[in-house]
């Protein structure tokens, strides 16, 4: 009987300390509480009293995109294309290089023509070319190069091959040069084109296409009186 009576006293003096450890814990953070609401309102009614100039929420200014012409010039002497891609053309690329493309291998494939001829040409003009038929037969025409003995062919023939190898030598080294040309040009247009870009980047295409007649004092001149006119303006 002594053991439950002990028992229960010992468990209403625990209870006891446990309340009022959490009225203690309470009080504290009612204190803590009333404390910060205590800094904030100081803080405020600093604030108020100096009046202190907020500083306005930072924006950030976004430019339009204008290229430079400059830098579009040396973009595009630097390499064709770059001058395009600055002024953000993209889609002019597949013209500028599709026209490269196209006259690189019109300058390769002339150009290999135009060796071949110039070689059977220098094998063709010594003076006895039937001792060295075998540098020169493989242009000809079938019915020479198919021939059982090439050292028969005739000097007619010899000549007419000559002529035949020298205007062939002439065609593809013209050609070869033409593409040569034209792909300069296509890299100085390359380099204007961007440089007109840039500049009328932000041009105004307006379709407001006006005519605006009205009359106009023409003021005196050391040439003519004063007179009254039309004058015509268009706006485009």
């Amino acid at each position: 009987m002594k053991k439950y009576l002990a028992i229960c006293i010992m468990f209403i003096s625990f209870s006891s300390f446990l309340k009022g450890q959490e009225k203690q814990d309470s009080i504290i953070s009612k204190t803590e509480i009333l404390k910060q609401d205590s800094i904030i309102n100081d803080t405020l009614n600093w604030v108020k009293s100096e009046k202190v100039d907020l500083p306005p929420e930072a924006t950030i200014e976004i430019k339009p995109f204008k290229p430079d012409p400059t830098k579009a010039v040396i973009y595009s002497a630097i390499f064709p294309g770059l001058g395009q891609i600055y002024n953000r053309k993209y889609w002019k690329l597949p013209i500028v290089y599709g026209g490269f493309l196209g006259l690189t291998y019109a300058i390769s494939w002339n150009g290999g023509y135009y060796n071949d001829y110039s070689s059977v040409y220098r094998a063709i003009m010594v003076e006895n070319p039937r001792n060295n038929y075998q540098s020169w037969l493989s242009m000809a025409p079938s019915s020479i190069a198919n021939m059982e003995d090439p050292t028969m062919i005739t000097d007619s023939q010899i000549d007419w091959l000559r002529s035949s190898y020298k205007r062939q030598r002439d065609f593809y080294r013209r050609n070869r040069d033409l593409a040569i040309i034209g792909a300069v040009a296509l890299y100085a247009v390359c380099m204007i084109d961007a440089y007109v870009d840039a500049h009328l980047f932000d041009f105004n295409m307006s379709p407001d296409l006006s005519m605006r007649i009205e009359p106009v004092i023409m003021n005196q001149t050391q040439h003519s009186s004063k007179s009254l006119g039309v004058q015509c303006s268009l706006k485009f």
